[in-house]
């Protein structure tokens, strides 16, 4: 059973989902699987970015990468996927974020005309 959709909005993340190895799409595939049909999604694969405008962030963790797909709620159940980047420090890039939040403004902005 589906819980959530989830559509793409621009084409960022693309652009970073086919720069990655076979085995690494498998495991975002798997993460936003778990993202459509659990109820209950972990922490440890989707939270809420605190001081940010609405975004949330989707873990997705390889033996050699740590990968962040960033995203956005919309009419509670629609996620959309704004952004991605591979994780190198403690803290999420506020670029990353600001970039997210941009998009969302703009993807409102576009849904409301």
């Amino acid at each position: 059973m589906v819980v959530r959709s989830i559509v793409i909005y621009k084409e960022a993340f693309l652009e970073f989902y086919h720069k990655q190895e076979a085995k690494v799409q498998e495991k975002i595939e798997f993460v936003l699987d778990m993202v459509r049909h659990e109820k209950q999604v972990p922490r440890k694969f989707f939270k809420h970015l605190q001081n940010t405008q609405g975004i949330y962030e989707i873990r997705v963790i390889t033996t050699f990468k740590s990968i962040r797909i960033l995203c956005f709620l919309d009419e509670g159940n629609l996620v959309v996927l704004t952004n991605s980047f591979v994780k190198k420090t403690q803290k999420t890039p506020r670029k990353e974020i600001r970039k997210a939040e941009r998009l969302k403004m703009e993807y409102f902005s576009e849904k409301n005309k």
